[in-house]
């Protein structure tokens, strides 16, 4: 049951509550819940003699009366006050049939009623009710709630100091290693403490201790929760979930106990394996800054508490991910608390053929589907995201009415992840469509020319829902893990190429270039202030990055008069890419009208396509380049 459900199960409950005390106190006192009337004496004598009243009380220490009279056919209750010397009232009652009655009230009777109903009978119901409440809740989360465990008065607490985890069994975890791809290297730092869960006899027997924690560090997406899943399904132990933010309360105090209350049933359970996702969220540095969190802090000591003091001999392991690191706290990351530190990087080629498999054997496809290709397409692509590529390609065969997937379904996934959904509300004119095929071949033609390891794959002018009016798509056809200094300006001046073209052909420049000016302008301050690639600054490193696994970019730390001279040097280096753009598009400048022209017409064209055109000799011998001519 959810916190949405209980609340109002609890408003129902305790509107029932009220209405029944209500009810009570209108079935054991009538008249305080009747409209009474208040009238004369002479009105009440009157309505005696017309024979209205049927019934009269006398307070006989107050001489009030209290009467009911019959009005068009309804009994109204009516109240007056008797005249003390008015011997002949019993005797006219008597002649008009009256039922008459006299009490002398007790003060003290009165008070202790009065007491029972309004404020010891509701508390009682209150109570009752929440008890009831409270057990049904425990019944329906499968919960051991107690009053000791902070469950609050009645049950109506929701839990205070209750840890949220979810809690699954060990035979009920059917993740395995198998089911994870890509990360064989994360996989081999986990089996040990496998090997522990299942066999702790051979470590206890040497005298060796299980590690108390491990800390999976990567980017999102990467499959750091379900690494931690395998763990336990590997080992066939429970295991316990939780968010650091579910630690994180508004009133003080509260984040500790769950902490306390999640070691405890983990204890119980051992061996087993709790994993604390987006650590971070609870686990950052303590410092004394005005922005600092004093309810996170207790929860974080606590954490700290909890990991010295459990006895990992019993078998409990705890995992955490997160993808920012740098901002934990020193104390959560020595030894004795996370041990081991398993870097979760983004997959290389063979890891994303791994992955795109994995996935693909959970759909129909065509035979023939070459899923090498289309690693090669995804550098940079987690594994969510290669997930997320086959399903996509599974929801258009579906849409074009296929039972199987084909090669072009993938590929056409590939290009809606990475660019987004074809935009057909989009209509270009023909001039813009003139300038982003020019743009988009001179991207293709630096490159062609550039770039001999990563050839062109497909050039279209169909906008995209990612803002794009187009895109040129180069495959690397092998995976690289070092970046000379001639490959970065290469990649620059390709860059540059779109740029580079409409100010060859159409002499004015559009902000088409936007996103290529932006990356190339990184790679260069990238070389500039981490690789140290510039003769004038040196082998220095002059910047520092920010949230590595975040994309957060880097920050210069180095002095005014340096940080000038890298933005001049960053300039520089863009300023040759945008040159040698322009002289390799003047080279092949008939090469570029038959190719754009072409490409306005189609709209799409493949690799295959563009370097048939490209290289084919038409008699216009370009010019050589100045390497060549010296």
């Amino acid at each position: 049951m959810d916190n949405k459900k209980q609340r109002q199960t609890m408003i129902l409950y305790l509107i029932i509550a009220i209405a029944l005390v209500f009810g009570l106190n209108s079935y054991f006192n009538p008249v305080s819940y009747n409209q009474v009337t208040e009238v004369s004496y002479s009105q009440f004598l009157d309505m005696v003699d017309d024979n209205e009243v049927t019934k009269v009380d006398l307070d006989t220490s107050t001489n009030e009366i209290t009467f009911i009279a019959d009005d068009n056919g309804s009994s109204k209750t009516y109240t007056t006050t008797a005249f003390p010397n008015d011997d002949n009232l019993v005797s006219r009652l008597s002649e008009h049939n009256v039922d008459m009655s006299a009490h002398i009230p007790n003060e003290n009777e009165n008070l202790l009623y009065y007491m029972l109903l309004s404020y010891v009978l509701p508390l009682v119901i209150i109570f009752f009710i929440g008890w009831w409440l409270n057990r049904r809740m425990r019944k329906a989360m499968g919960d051991t709630m107690d009053f000791s465990s902070g469950s609050g008065f009645g049950g109506m607490g929701g839990g205070l100091g209750k840890s949220s985890a979810k809690e699954v069994k060990g035979e009920e975890v059917h993740t395995t290693f198998k089911d994870v791809a890509g990360q064989d290297e994360a996989k081999e730092s986990l089996q040990e403490i496998v090997n522990f869960l299942q066999h702790p006899e051979k470590y206890n027997e040497i005298g060796a201790r299980c590690p108390r924690g491990a800390l999976l560090v990567g980017p999102p997406g990467t499959g750091k929760t379900l690494l931690a899943r395998a763990v336990a399904g590997e080992a066939g132990v429970t295991f316990f979930q939780i968010s650091g933010s579910e630690f994180v309360e508004m009133f003080v105090g509260r984040g500790a106990a769950k902490v306390r209350d999640l070691f405890k049933e983990a204890n119980k359970k051992a061996p087993c394996i709790v994993f604390i996702d987006e650590i971070d969220a609870v686990g950052k540095r303590r410092d004394t800054s005005i922005n600092s969190n004093d309810e996170r802090e207790q929860t974080l000591n606590q954490l700290l508490s909890e990991m010295d003091g459990f006895d990992n001999h019993k078998g409990i392991v705890v995992l955490a991910a997160t993808n920012r690191p740098e901002t934990l706290d020193p104390a959560l990351l020595r030894p004795g608390r996370f041990d081991r530190r398993i870097p979760v990087e983004l997959p290389d080629l063979a890891g994303r053929k791994a992955i795109l498999q994995l996935h693909a054997n959970d759909v129909k496809m065509e035979p023939g589907i070459d899923l090498d290709v289309i690693a090669r397409s995804t550098p940079g692509a987690s594994g969510a995201d290669l997930a997320n590529i086959i399903n996509e390609a599974a929801l258009r065969a579906v849409r074009y009415g296929r039972k199987r997937v084909s090669q072009e379904d993938i590929q056409e996934s590939v290009e809606v992840v990475i660019a987004g959904e074809k935009r057909k509300s989009t209509v270009l004119s023909e001039h813009e469509k003139q300038v982003v095929s020019y743009h988009e071949v001179g991207h293709a033609i630096v490159a062609a020319t550039q770039r001999s390891d990563a050839p062109v794959q497909k050039i279209t002018i169909v906008p995209r829902t990612s803002g794009a009016l187009g895109y040129t798509m180069q495959v690397d056809e092998n995976e690289h893990f070092l970046s000379t200094k001639k490959d970065m300006e290469e990649q620059i001046a390709v860059l540059c190429g779109g740029r580079a073209a409409e100010e060859l052909i159409f002499g004015e420049a559009t902000n088409g270039a936007s996103n290529d000016i932006e990356k190339a302008t990184q790679i260069a301050r990238a070389m500039v202030t981490q690789y140290g690639m510039t003769e004038e600054l040196g082998m220095v490193a002059l910047g520092q990055q920010r949230n590595r696994y975040l994309g957060g970019g880097s920050e210069l730390t180095c002095s005014e008069g340096t940080a000038e001279k890298v933005d001049e040097m960053v300039q520089k280096i863009v300023e040759q890419g945008h040159k040698t753009a322009l002289a390799t598009l003047q080279d092949h400048r008939f090469k570029l009208h038959e190719i754009a022209r072409y490409l306005q017409k189609k709209e799409t064209i493949t690799g295959e396509e563009f370097m048939a055109m490209f290289t084919r000799d038409d008699g216009f011998a370009p010019r050589p380049k100045p390497a060549e001519q010296a």
